[in-house]
């Protein structure tokens, strides 16, 4: 059995199935596939998340904690267990891995790692860092070509090619596509922006939650005051726009599968690295554990998968021993395979331990409940995620009893404050390793990975 793992970056789980946003081929592959409508991120940033993801492993257990800190191949991952077990391993697009070193693939086409040694200002948390490159998101806007979407061109006719290759059917194989859209510069080509009217998303800005951490962490990442309501809703448009742009990339990808003939021998999985903002709550990006940010999509449809939907909490680091299962290659035991029956009450976390919050946030999802907990003594929130899915009402005053319970249910998984502590250690000593704060203070600053980094 072969894999076909599709990755988006940045497209939040409300995307797929939305009635403002056009993605076909994503809705074929829904309905033939198991969806799970409640799949959460390892952390809501992509640097930490794709290196848990690799690894099968939260955040505070592999130690790659920030934007400033990728993975660099010295923890096992999925990818190292399927190439052991004798299947060939390709990546083509993005990583956001370290480079240079053995992450498991037998081969890397078009790989995009970190730019030089990350995103180096997240490492500055306590004091949050002075972060200027927040205006460009509501200036690169509308429609047009950026270099993100070419490379995700580029991608695409890689991939197709890989697939295409006559060694695609002597051997198992697991592939890992990965695009970059629809991350921001929120600008589409003409073609996928004309789909939509800006005018359908002109909103007025949202105040930001009354909460101290949200607080600084919306005062760091300060694009919002840059928007007017006819710019969000070009931003907007633009977003939605590009999910269309990627959606196609889809279609394509999975139209060479099919004329290959390997879809009847190829499990699919489709997935996004976190989610996006868009303003909500007066934040764009990710960074926060509020649904559009922590949630994301994730499908996986092909031979042997029943067609349904999931309620389930689950895990994005869940799909390491889902690979391992499928190929049958040999695993730590860490995860449960997606394709197994996922217990009701399964509990999953998501951390953020990166640039614009000066502690570490952790995220338990249980059933209905989604339990916040901020580090050093700031106040969590709680929301019933049944009767409140927009997340409008913090009931952790209201409710001091579910999320005590909820909390207990967090520390038997992670220690939220030992995990807080042993990353901030770890990053003021990366951070004395490239000079001290104020070097770090002197660099030039960027809003995005460059694709030729």
């Amino acid at each position: 059995m072969n894999i076909l793992f599709l990755m988006a970056d940045e497209m939040a789980a409300s995307a797929l199935g939305s009635a403002d946003v056009r993605t076909p081929n994503l809705d074929r592959l829904c309905a033939r596939g198991r969806v799970f409508s409640a799949a959460y991120t390892p952390s809501p940033i992509c640097v930490p998340t794709r290196a848990a993801i690799a690894c099968g492993r939260p955040v505070h257990e592999i130690g790659f904690w920030s934007s400033a800190e990728p993975y660099d191949g010295s923890v096992r991952s999925w990818m190292h267990a399927l190439r052991d077990g004798g299947v060939h391993t390709a990546s083509i697009g993005k990583l956001h891995y370290r480079g240079g070193d053995d992450y498991g693939f037998t081969e890397e086409i078009l790989p995009m790692q970190v730019a030089g040694d990350g995103w180096v200002q997240g490492l500055l948390r306590q004091p949050l860092a002075d972060y200027t490159a927040t205006r460009e998101m509501s200036e690169d806007i509308g429609a047009g070509l950026t270099d993100y979407t070419r490379f995700d061109l580029q991608v695409t006719q890689s991939a197709c090619n890989w697939l295409a290759a006559p060694a695609r059917a002597n051997a198992p194989w697991a592939a890992f596509v990965s695009w970059v859209s629809p991350h921001y510069p929120l600008r589409a080509p003409e073609e996928y922006f004309d789909l939509y009217h800006p005018e359908d998303f002109e909103a007025e800005a949202e105040p930001v939650p009354d909460h101290p951490v949200l607080t600084e962490i919306a005062a760091f990442f300060d694009h919002d005051r840059y928007f007017s309501p006819r710019s969000r809703g070009t931003a907007r448009a633009a977003y939605y726009a590009l999910c269309t742009f990627l959606d196609a990339q889809v279609g394509k990808v999975l139209k060479s599968l099919e004329a290959a003939g390997l879809a009847e021998d190829t499990v699919v999985v489709f997935a996004s690295d976190h989610g996006e903002m868009l303003g909500e709550k007066g934040f764009w990006g990710k960074s926060t554990m509020y649904d559009s940010s922590a949630r994301v999509p994730l499908v996986i449809a092909g031979p042997g998968v029943s067609a349904g939907t999931c309620e389930t909490p689950v895990a994005l680091t869940d799909l390491a021993a889902t690979f391992a299962g499928i190929c049958k290659a040999p695993w730590d035991g860490r995860g449960t395979s997606l394709l197994d029956p996922i217990p009701a009450e399964n509990a999953v976390i998501s951390e953020y331990h990166d640039g614009g919050s000066p502690v570490g946030i952790t995220m338990l999802r249980w059933r209905n409940w989604k339990y916040i907990h901020y580090a050093e003594g700031h106040p969590p929130q709680l929301f019933d995620l049944a009767e409140d899915p927009h997340e409008t009402t913090d009931l952790a005053a209201a409710r001091p009893n579910t999320a005590e319970d909820l909390h207990t249910r967090l520390t038997a998984i992670v220690d939220p404050e030992a995990a807080n502590a042993r990353a901030l250690r770890d990053q003021a000593r990366r951070i004395d390793d490239l000079g001290g704060r104020g070097a770090l203070e002197s660099l030039p600053q960027w809003n995005f990975t460059p694709t030729g980094a």
